[in-house]
This record gives structure tokens, sequence and C-alpha cells, in this order.
């Protein structure tokens, strides 16, 4: 909650944008239903309205990292949120303890593809000596933290739908589709979702100093790719419940 001083005087409570971001409609269509008539901005669907009464921008970005990307700078350059909610559909590595249609939530994103491959080893950009930003003294190189406060209320709030889970997810370029690759990435990055939107978000909203937070439901496992047990409908449809939960709750 923001207080400014009045023309009278006064001291208002002013209540802080929430900022929503999902890559496609699919991830969000009963967040939308609740939510004002869609217009464009800067060429992606935008709603606005009040969630228990929270006053709520949401934004389409579009899959992957550079429209995740513009998504939060439009967001934080036009309408300041206080927090950054990012939320869609995962997919869980094997060893993660999730089954599909179960929540994760993200303690920190990682790139999954930004360094140096050298032989059959990766190494981040921290490898390379160069960080991808320097704030507040912080060197952030291929991770990004998420609000540890947040995560604790996301928690709580998912855990009235399904099952729950947080820790390191991992941002790729290209979907791991092979039980090989699955079982490399979640061995060397210790993580437990894939997805193509999340270290972006993080990053951008780390450069300006916002709050953010990370829920996914998991639509598939981390494997050869198999469509056919996939449930992108379910993972999507927790997803959302779990976010408007966490709007009930004092997250500003």
């Amino acid at each position: 909650m923001l207080k400014r001083n009045s023309e009278d005087g006064k001291t208002k409570d002013i209540k802080m944008v929430v900022g929503l971001i999902s890559s496609v409609p699919q991830e969000g269509k009963i967040i939308a239903g609740q939510l004002g008539e869609q217009r464009q901005m800067s060429g992606m669907p935008l709603r606005e309205g009040k969630t228990h009464g929270n006053d709520v921008i949401y934004i389409v970005s579009g899959m992957g990292k550079t429209n995740a990307a513009h998504a939060a700078t439009v967001l934080n350059e036009r309408f300041s949120p206080g927090i950054v909610i990012l939320f869609g559909v995962g997919g869980a590595y094997p060893s993660a303890g999730l089954e599909v249609g179960d929540l994760a939530v993200a303690k920190k994103e990682i790139y999954g593809d930004e360094g140096v491959l050298r032989g059959d080893r990766f190494h981040g950009t921290e490898f390379i000596g160069i960080p991808l930003l320097k704030r507040d003294g912080k060197r952030y190189f291929n991770e990004f933290p998420l609000d540890r406060r947040l995560i604790r209320m996301a928690l709580g709030s998912s855990l009235l739908v399904t099952r729950t889970v947080s820790g390191t997810f991992v941002t790729v370029s290209t979907c791991t589709g092979t039980k090989k690759r699955a079982f490399e990435f979640e061995k060397r990055f210790g993580a437990i979702c894939e997805n193509m939107e999340g270290a972006a978000v993080a990053h951008i909203c780390a450069i300006y100093g916002i709050p953010v937070i990370e829920i996914r439901g998991i639509s598939n496992i981390v494997d050869n790719r198999d469509k056919d047990k996939w449930n992108i409908g379910l993972a999507a449809e927790h997803c959302q419940k779990a976010v408007l939960n966490l709007l009930k709750l004092p997250i500003t």
C-alpha cells in the first residue's frame, strides 16, 4: 500500500497495480473473464480491471524470452506495478516429484542457454565474465532470484488448489523433447520445471527493482515428447486458481 498526500494535506492510501503476464491466452482465460475488455498495447493483448480489490493489468506476451521481456518492459514503463505475477504452464523434470496438474513455484530462474558450450560441458555467463545485469552492487549472471515473501504467500494460496512444489526453474529457447536432455538439464541446474519466459521476466523486473513471482501448472513431464500425455487445460486451470487465491491476500 502506497501513501500519497492529497491537495487538502491529508494522506491517502493508494493501492499498487498488480501486473500479470502469461505467454498465451489459453493460460489466462479464467482471469481474463474477470477483467475488462481486451485492447492492444504495443502489439500485445491487454486487459485491465479489479480482482479481489486489486487493480490488475494483464498482458499476454506471446511465447519466448523476447516477447516476455517486451511485456515486462511495457508493464513497468506504462503502469509501474508494485508486483508482477508470471503464470502459465510448464514441464516438470522427471525427478521433481510433480505430476500433470500439480503446481510449481519458482525460487529462482536460470537462463538455460546463455553461456558457452565446451565439448559436452555447459558454462554460464559467469565463465565469460560478463554479467547480464549489474544493479545495487549485485552482479547477475544466469540466475535471478524471485521474491521470497511472494513465494511464501504463493505456496499458501497454491496449496488450496493441488499439490505444490517450489524450486529452481530453467528458461530455454528450445523445449526439451528427449529423456536424455531432460536428465542432463535436471542434473545441470538442479531444476524442477522448464519454461520459455521466466528468466526474461525475472531479469526485467530486477532491472526495475520490482518483486516478481512465477507460478506454473504442470502440463507435462519433460521426457520423450508425447503430447497424448499432456493436459494443458488442467494445468492452466489449476494455475489460474492459485493466482486468484494469491490475489485474495494482502500482496501489495
